[in-house]
């Protein structure tokens, strides 16, 4: 939201300086992204004086012009000179005064001014419209300035178009401040200051001009897809560019100067927060002497021409404005349609001031890939109580902007009116909870400026009865006000104090302990920790193609803020594949992340999901960027299971292993590339490459590792310390063997066989070489070269038992693996 300082100034008492503002939106819980000044970007810009217009001599349409600009302009003996410019416009005199921009200016758009030559004759600057000065959208000639203004001043100072805009972050659950005349409540509940909005009003509202209810029939189909539609109808508009003073307001909020129509709908949504739009009466159909609006959900396939000249396809979860339910003319909450929009021939208006689902708004939002500042808001939840009241102030706008005449009443169609919620606020639970001495005369003062009715009880103790303001979805409990007090009283200030306990000496659980051990860990073996959100897309599990066998149905939200964030997450991995594809999309090639957190299984036959918890990482690239003297190889399947074995021993869980992944199980995974992970016999999780294909539905085009563990069996697996085991004080045996095997015989496979007839003599199997040779070895086999250690805990082995123990070893492992001993 960027809010205009002068604009605030004129609703509110502000500071002085807009940093002090600045601070006091960061103490209570408005960030702000940037500060920055309009009217920066034109410089070297003045008030001038047309002296002298002649034709130009090789143009029958430009005059060469001396233009007086004071001491902006000075000879060698520093007296003023004029300055000669070229121009094309026609709607001047000699005696004038007028902008011009010199040589060196810079105008809007990072637009130069240079010297130049115009058909054989040098012009040393540009007199101006109001258009290239980005005052408003009229370019029919130069500015004509009042006569008695002086030359050679700055005009951005001498006009005051000089302002400080302060760019907010609002969160979404604030749509309240969405608006200029929301900020300045919350300023006003910040600053303990009264506001003075001063709203325009009707000055002529008549039947002379027409009923509204005779000119325009609404009809709703649905309520759960447009709560309130208002439509007001005003007569003879004068389409042509905005006041400056409307002009400069659209300007600092961010938005384009069109013509004063769309201007006006523009400067009442970034006023109130109520989005509007302006249809062409005169485009839409006539039935029984009256247009009749109807308010449907789209059909599959029908198709809309929207004012950026796009055709888009609509699909059912969509609404629509229609002209007789028939053909839409707009799209409900995003864009209105071509065939409606406002031209230099309208002359009368139909005005909409409607509310809209927002998780409809939403979904038609981001799958047509069309964001505007009214789809923000919607999405965000409109106030309909307000809407009647924003139609009058944007009618009171076009009789004072337009020379529109205002037709009598309104049409309003509100089938299920919103009512405040009333809560009760117990000020001695609010001093608890916070732990500061708040005052009871704060806290009703305070949620007042905010909008509250407070009716405060009998003494400080009392409770109170609040009744929120509609424009606040965010309080509906006691805890909603009791936040709003503290932020406003300052969080800051409350004095840290240790938690009240009786007889409990403060610590650790040990599965807090562990599960600070896994972070540790995973920190120190070279990944960040990071936060995804619980929120998920409907279509994760399929873009990483895991099946949705095993985890549940889906925990759907009732009022999702986003369409792409619709349930809670069943799977972590897709939020951190998000994570990477954010990270390499800005420049980042080299990440490592992890995240502890919990994933949400429902169930038909349950009221609550459950809830368990897993860690899971995401590696990608390398793990630094190279160096001119060293470079670094990129990351595979073994650095991401080296982790996971780190992992394991810290928390000192023994007898892992890790075998091969099915692919018909797994498949996210890529083929041979993937592993289970299990320790005494149960199921920890999988560690492998994220198969290229599903990399490729989150935007990933490099290989990434991953890993994923069940936070409840690692803590149910760890351990404390391990069995002591003594150092060994006797010699052992150490004899290689290389096996021929068939390439289907895992690391694992052979290992187990090996161990298993080793018997209590074999302490130890290294795999130290494996070799591939289709001559040599055999083709489709391979050789694997062990290793292995002998040795006694009570005596040094003779040569005649380690022979006889490998002799025994040899012999079942090659008949379990039907394998064979390399000479």
């Amino acid at each position: 939201m960027r809010v205009s300082y002068e604009w605030l100034k004129s609703m509110v008492d502000v500071p002085e300086d807009p940093q002090d503002l600045v601070r006091e939106f960061v103490r209570t819980g408005t960030e702000v992204e940037a500060v920055e000044r309009v009217g920066a970007d034109i410089t070297n810009v003045v008030t001038s004086q047309v002296v002298e217009k002649v034709p130009h001599p090789d143009s029958d349409h430009m005059f060469v012009c001396k233009m007086d600009v004071g001491m902006r302009n000075v000879d060698e003996n520093g007296n003023p000179v004029p300055v000669q410019v070229v121009c094309g416009a026609q709607n001047f005199e000699k005696g004038d005064k007028t902008v011009t921009a010199l040589v060196g200016a810079t105008l809007p758009g990072d637009v130069k001014i240079k010297k130049g030559k115009l058909r054989g004759v040098e012009s040393y600057g540009m007199n101006c419209s109001s258009r290239e000065l980005g005052m408003d959208s009229d370019h029919s000639g130069i500015m004509i300035l009042p006569a008695d203004t002086p030359v050679g001043l700055d005009f951005i100072e001498w006009k005051g178009m000089s302002d400080t805009v302060i760019d907010c972050e609002i969160t979404p659950n604030r749509p309240d401040c969405l608006s200029m005349c929301g900020m300045a409540v919350e300023v006003s509940a910040m600053l303990d200051e009264d506001t003075h909005m001063d709203l325009p009003s009707i000055q002529n509202e008549s039947a002379d001009f027409g009923r509204t209810a005779d000119l325009v029939d609404v009809k709703i189909d649905d309520p759960e897809l447009c709560g309130r539609y208002t439509a007001r109808v005003v007569r003879n508009v004068k389409i042509g560019p905005s006041p400056e003073w409307l002009a400069r307001r659209v300007i600092a909020a961010g938005a384009r100067p069109i013509n004063n129509v769309v201007d006006v709908t523009n400067y009442v949504m970034f006023l109130t927060g109520q989005p509007l739009h302006a249809f062409d009466l005169g485009k839409l159909a006539e039935r029984d002497g009256k247009r009749h609006i109807v308010v449907r959900a789209a059909k599959d396939g029908e198709r809309l021409t929207t004012l950026d000249e796009q055709e888009r396809e609509l699909t059912s979860d969509m609404v629509v404005i229609t002209d007789d339910g028939n053909a839409p003319v707009a799209l409900a909450g995003v864009m209105g349609g071509l065939n409606s929009d406002i031209d230099e021939d309208t002359v009368d208006v139909l005005l909409e001031s409607a509310v809209f689902d927002s998780g409809h708004v939403s979904r038609a939002s981001r799958n047509l890939d069309l964001m505007s500042e009214a789809s923000i808001r919607f999405e965000r939840q409109v106030d309909g109580e307000k809407c009647a009241l924003v139609s009058d102030i944007a009618a009171a706008l076009f009789e004072q902007c337009c020379g529109a005449q205002v037709c009598e009443g309104m049409v309003d169609e509100y089938p299920a009116p919103v009512a405040a919620p009333q809560i009760e606020l117990r000020p001695d639970r609010v001093r608890t909870l916070c732990g500061a001495p708040i005052e009871t005369g704060f806290m009703a003062r305070r949620l007042e400026r905010l909008g509250c009715t407070v009716m405060r009880g009998a003494d400080e103790h009392a409770a109170m009865q609040v009744v929120a303001p509609t424009n606040r979805p965010d309080l509906t409990r006691e805890i909603d006000l009791v936040e709003e007090v503290l932020r406003l009283w300052g969080e800051g200030d409350v004095e840290p104090t240790l938690p009240a306990a009786r007889n409990h000496a403060g610590g650790l659980t040990v599965e807090q302990q562990r599960l600070r051990k896994i972070g540790r860990v995973l920190r120190s073996s070279g990944l960040s920790e990071t936060s995804t959100y619980n929120f998920a897309d409907p279509r994760d599990l399929e873009m990483l193609g895991m099946s949705e066998e095993g985890r549940g149905v889906p925990v759907k939200i009732m009022r999702p803020l986003v369409a792409d964030q619709s349930e809670m997450r069943r799977d972590m991995i897709p939020g951190l594949l998000r994570s990477v594809a954010y990270n390499l999309d800005h420049g980042v090639s080299n990440v490592h992340l992890y995240e502890i957190g919990r994933v949400f299984f429902g169930s038909e036959h349950k009221s609550q999901p459950e809830e368990p918890s897993f860690v899971a990482g995401v590696m990608c690239g390398a793990w630094n960027d190279d160096q001119w003297n060293r470079k670094y190889p990129n990351l595979d399947f073994f650095d991401a299971k080296g982790i996971v074995e780190n992992l394991l021993e810290a928390l000192r869980i023994t007898k892992v292993r890790f075998k091969v992944a099915d692919p018909g199980k797994y498949g996210w995974l890529q083929p041979g590339r993937a592993a289970e992970v299990i320790a005494q016999g149960e199921l920890l999780g999988w560690v492998g490459n994220i198969h290229p294909m599903s990399l490729k539905n989150f935007d990933i085009d490099v290989p990434v590792i991953a890993f994923e563990l069940s936070v409840k069996a690692l803590l149910r697996l760890a351990k404390r310390e391990l069995p002591y085991e003594d150092v060994p004080t006797l010699p052992g045996v150490s004899i290689d063997l290389a096996l021929v095997v068939g390439e289907d015989m895992s690391f694992e496979q052979v290992t187990q066989r090996i161990k298993s007839a080793g018997g209590k003599l074999l302490s130890d199997v290294q795999l130290f070489d494996v070799y591939r040779d289709p001559v040599r070895v055999g083709k489709g086999k391979k050789s694997m070269a062990f290793s292995l250690t002998y040795r006694a805990a009570d005596h040094t082995l003779t040569s005649e038992e380690v022979d006889k123990a490998h002799n025994k070893l040899v012999t079942k492992v090659m008949k379990s693996t039907g394998g064979e001993v390399r000479s």
